[in-house]
């Protein structure tokens, strides 16, 4: 089934550090209509996408069920999932279909482990059987430190580096100073190897009472990550009431929440100490306010909504995707449509195309390259 995704022609500048926005102008090219399909639907809060090399696709619902959507044919759920605790935030997360699935069978995903009677965020392989009905020999390579309790804020996004590490987002889990503490998880991003040891080059690994598995800290609920063509990590995150981010992460970076930030508290006060201070990173680029991003995935090739290095993110609260380009980054548009409701996944697939998948309709979308 087949909708036209019709691109308002919108350009918001966020150019300067206040974050100023810039009235609406023409768009040229962009104003096209985008042939979408429908892949798949009638899912419960659909969370993330993985493309297989034999065309199929794995799809997660956040209340722990993962599915395989085969290339022709109807889609089926897959068995052998790990305890799984949906609270809030939480359940089942990412899948990541590594670089050498082919080979090895093995896929990674996130989800919200039970510990006692809280959660933390865990990152678990398994291989998926050749039928792709069955999760076999699976392992848990990495949970949070126990200590954490509520339901928000897991992270949970998933990135495999050129190197083959594997990086995964953890947020604050609503304890905002946990983020600059170098002895949990919270607020952090991980980088373990694929068999859940920890590199030697991390940062923090021979500095006493710090998680070795650290990679950069400072932040506050990264809901988005993706390499871009130099394999560099990218990442966006929610602030508060204001102040989302779009980080490049560096190794060993503090990224500042909550002592900096362009948002407020929900309740209006003001947040730490200002937006800046020596020692911590400021983003790329900020909205204010919020728009509460997801998923992310920068272009390469293809014909999608965009150029070669633009950025898609998904919007959860606005109901969009944006586009995001130039130097300093910037959006410069939003692809609006019907079927933009809740945004939560946003991925290009090797043919070019743009997949993405929309919470609040629990349905899994394609923009023809």
């Amino acid at each position: 089934m087949k909708h036209r995704l019709h691109i308002p022609a919108m350009i918001i500048a966020l150019v300067t550090c206040f974050g100023t926005v810039w009235p609406a102008e023409a768009l040229d090219s962009q104003g096209r209509a985008l042939d979408v399909s429908v892949v798949a639907e009638g899912f419960e809060t659909p969370w993330s996408i993985g493309f297989l090399p034999d065309g199929g696709t794995l799809v997660t619902e956040r209340e722990g069920r993962l599915w395989h959507i085969p290339a022709q044919g109807r889609r089926q759920q897959i068995s052998g999932l790990p305890a799984i605790r949906a609270n809030g935030q939480g359940g089942l997360l990412d899948v990541l279909v590594p670089r050498d699935f082919a080979r090895s069978g093995e896929i990674l995903f996130s989800f919200a482990k039970p510990q006692g009677r809280a959660e933390g965020t865990a990152l678990a392989v398994a291989r998926l059987s050749r039928d792709r009905t069955q999760l076999q020999s699976l392992r848990i390579l990495f949970e949070m430190a126990p200590g954490s309790s509520g339901p928000r804020h897991f992270g949970g996004r998933i990135v495999e580096g050129r190197d083959g590490t594997i990086f995964l987002t953890i947020g604050d889990r609503g304890d905002d100073d946990a983020a600059q503490d170098l002895s949990r998880h919270n607020g952090k991003i991980i980088r373990i190897n694929r068999d859940g040891t920890v590199p030697a080059d991390n940062p923090f690994v021979n500095q006493p009472g710090a998680q070795p598995e650290i990679w950069s800290w400072g932040h506050r609920n990264p809901q988005g990550a993706t390499l871009d063509a130099a394999g560099q990590l990218w990442i966006n995150e929610h602030g508060a009431r204001g102040g989302d981010e779009v980080n490049r992460v560096q190794r060993g970076a503090n990224y500042g929440w909550p002592v900096i930030s362009y948002g407020r508290h929900y309740s209006g006060l003001r947040i730490g100490e200002g937006t800046a201070k020596p020692g911590m990173e400021q983003p790329v680029m900020y909205w204010d306010p919020s728009i509460a991003p997801s998923g992310m995935a920068v272009l390469a090739a293809g014909q999608g909504p965009g150029q070669s290095g633009d950025m898609l993110v998904g919007s959860l609260k606005f109901d969009y995707i944006a586009r995001l380009s130039g130097s300093p980054l910037r959006e410069v548009e939003q692809i609006k449509g019907r079927e933009t409701e809740r945004v939560r996944d946003i991925r290009q697939a090797p043919d070019g195309s743009v997949w993405f998948i929309s919470e609040a309709r629990g349905t899994v979308y394609r923009i023809a390259p």
